[in-house]
């Protein structure tokens, strides 16, 4: 498998165009976030807002919490 540093990833998000995710929770499990894009970051909180295409959901995550990005390996 592939693996990618957080900032290729951020850089990755910031396009227009659709990922798919894979995001830590905080009992460590993992989700699946499939076909969503990056609406907001705020660096200070180190959080980024995505919107998922099918349904329209919004959601808040920490980017590092991503752990996969289009099933590229994220590392920090």
């Amino acid at each position: 498998m592939q693996a990618i540093h957080l900032s290729t990833a951020q850089a990755m998000m910031l396009r227009p165009d659709p990922v798919d995710l894979v995001v830590f929770k905080s009992d460590g499990s993992l989700l699946h976030y499939p076909n969503v894009i990056s609406l907001k970051y705020d660096f200070y909180a180190g959080t980024r807002t995505i919107k998922f295409l099918r349904s329209g959901e919004m959601r808040t995550v920490r980017d590092v919490c991503i752990s996969r990005i289009n099933g590229l390996e994220v590392f920090l």
